[in-house]
């Protein structure tokens, strides 16, 4: 498979934490983005859904970042919590 090099400029932090997992999976970058196209191409587009959080999801998502919300120890007490 020929190869070429290629100039990006990315995100520092999210360049980091991404690094990071690519090491504990064991994979080199370069090999990380290579699946990634490789998906892309498979999907005919990027291999996951990229959405606009509405309202409602937004405020719940400030609400967790300001320490909000439940929090349950496990499954079990969630769903019955929820009465199910």
């Amino acid at each position: 498979m020929p190869t070429e090099p290629t100039n990006l400029r990315l995100d520092v932090a999210a360049k980091k934490k991404a690094y990071a997992i690519f090491s504990k999976l064991g994979v080199k970058p370069a090999q990380a983005f290579n699946m990634f196209l490789r998906q892309v191409a498979l999907h005919n587009g990027l291999p996951f859904d990229v959405k606009i959080p509405n309202a409602e999801t937004l405020e719940a998502m400030e609400e967790l970042a300001k320490g909000g919300g439940k929090r349950y120890k496990n499954s079990k007490e969630m769903y019955k919590d929820l009465g199910i």
